[in-house]
């Protein structure tokens, strides 16, 4: 009998040895997993890492062009500044001419020449009827 139950002992020992083993197969298979996952995870992690690296390049490289481009337009902003002062002054200096006697001289002798009424001289020149017949009068005066 006790050598039934030294077998009995020694099948049970046998059978945890097993079940332990076992067990340790199935940690490292859950350990080879959890490596692979892991390994995973940092290619995923690296991927990313280069994204937001290549996004904060980019990022740098729009906004430097954002100030070269606001630069540009602060400069256009100027030219056009100063085109507009000088097209003020010629527009104030055209109507000057225009306003001037002898500019206005030339109109209505010119209108007269083409053979044009003293109303339509008048509208042209932004004049008063009788202030174009006052100075078709005065130039028949000076060419008498």
């Amino acid at each position: 009998m006790t050598e039934t139950i030294y077998f009995a002992v020694i099948g049970l020992f046998v059978l945890l040895e097993l079940i332990v083993l076992g067990g340790i197969f199935f940690f490292f298979s859950r350990l080879k997993r959890s490596e692979t996952l892991l390994n995973a995870l940092q290619g995923n992690q690296d991927a990313l890492l280069a994204r937001i690296e290549t996004n904060a390049r980019l990022e740098r490289e729009i906004v430097a062009s954002f100030a070269q481009r606001q630069a540009e337009l602060r400069n256009l902003d100027e030219k056009l500044e100063e085109r507009a002062k000088t097209l003020r002054r010629l527009v104030e200096q055209a109507d000057e001419v225009r306003r001037s006697p002898r500019f206005l001289r030339e109109i209505i002798q010119n209108g007269r020449r083409k053979g044009l009424t003293c109303e339509q001289i008048a509208k042209n020149a932004g004049l008063g009827v009788d202030e174009v017949e006052l100075i078709l009068a005065q130039e028949a005066n000076n060419e008498s």
